[in-house]
């Protein structure tokens, strides 16, 4: 999983927490049980003790069904959100304690491509007052024409016409805002980009488009992505190492060849077996059964043993760790530290 150079990780997160308070005031977290008034504070915990090292020119693809915490970890590294506990350090630098100024050189290497492109664009905004903006706000001694250069060298790069530049974001189609979008990120010439989800608000046609695109802007530029996505099937065409969710905590992380070869954790084995094969005659799917716990009340032990065919008494108090495994990966899953799964066995007990 680490580079063979002996790179330091360019984006380290470690133990990463985020709770999001239901009860605010004093009077919504009164509560009446047996006869009595007692205060209780619920709390959605959307981020779970996750720790994750991205090195340089990396693909990391962060994955999981909804509401497992993806988005709110790409808020959280972005710093449009403050972690309830834990650490994010970029290239050795702590940075989630930063304040709102002290973050401004670093918006300039960090960049985010959010998920929805119709609603990301100041639709009061030309396209040339949107592109424009960030390059003079992070460069202040660039001439306008400089500035120009810039945007218009920036938007033949991802497929845009310079001569929309007067144009307002109603004017274009989602697969257009969406280069438009990644057009804004790259102005400022980034290292580091966030995408949540840029693809998932497109049609099939044109998603394809958008993830070359990204592609081609990684090679050429040499970006690092943590990229946030559902699909698997977009995660094996892009990723270079996968992260795998389950309510907040961490399940499974490897690179992604290891990962499609040889899942080890059981919910990363649910999720493999629902991406369409069309090569398989007979698919043999997954299917999960049992109750789904809620990120307002976790459960004690592992977060998936209430739908886990391999869970046992162990899984039902204890939390597992995340453990390294022989071929790279890590896995956070007492029936995988215990020899009860082997690589061969089959999902259909799940």
């Amino acid at each position: 999983m680490k580079p063979e150079n002996g790179a330091s990780p360019l984006l380290q997160i470690k133990g990463l927490r985020k709770q999001f308070d239901l009860d605010e005031g004093f009077l919504e977290s009164l509560k009446l049980r047996r006869g009595k008034i007692v205060r209780d504070r619920r709390a959605v915990h959307a981020v779970n003790d996750v720790s994750l090292d991205v090195y340089r020119a990396e693909a990391v693809c962060v994955v999981g069904e909804s509401g497992c915490g993806k988005s709110t970890i790409a808020r959280l590294v972005a710093g449009l959100l403050t972690p309830s506990n834990g650490e994010i350090l970029y290239d050795g630098a702590r940075i989630d304690t930063l304040s709102r100024r002290q973050m401004q050189p670093l918006r300039k290497k960090i960049q985010m491509i959010f998920q929805n492109p119709y609603a990301s664009l100041n639709p009061r905004m030309t396209l040339a007052q949107s592109l424009q903006e960030p390059v003079r706000h992070h460069n202040p001694r660039m001439s306008r024409a400089e500035v120009e250069d810039r945007v218009a060298e920036v938007m033949l790069s991802v497929g845009v016409d310079p001569n929309w530049l007067k144009r307002y974001p109603h004017e274009f189609s989602g697969g257009q805002r969406q280069r438009i979008a990644i057009a804004r990120a790259l102005t400022v010439d980034p290292e580091f980009i966030v995408a949540d989800e840029p693809i998932s608000a497109l049609d099939v046609s044109i998603q394809a488009q958008v993830l070359n695109l990204m592609l081609e802007a990684k090679e050429a530029r040499g970006l690092t992505y943590l990229f946030i996505t559902h699909d698997l099937s977009v995660v094996e065409h892009f990723g270079t190492k996968v992260v795998v969710l389950y309510l907040g905590s961490v399940c499974e992380i490897a690179d992604t060849r290891t990962l499609f070869a040889a899942p080890k954790h059981p919910y990363t084995r649910a999720l493999l077996s629902a991406v369409p094969q069309l090569k398989d005659d007979k698919p043999n799917h997954i299917r999960l059964k049992g109750e789904i716990p809620t990120p307002i009340d976790l459960p004690a032990g592992c977060p998936f043993a209430s739908r886990c065919g391999f869970a046992d008494q162990r899984c039902l108090m204890q939390k597992p760790q995340v453990i390294a495994q022989p071929d790279g990966s890590r896995v956070a899953c007492h029936a995988v530290e215990e020899g009860r799964i082997s690589d061969t066995a089959s999902g259909a007990a799940l």
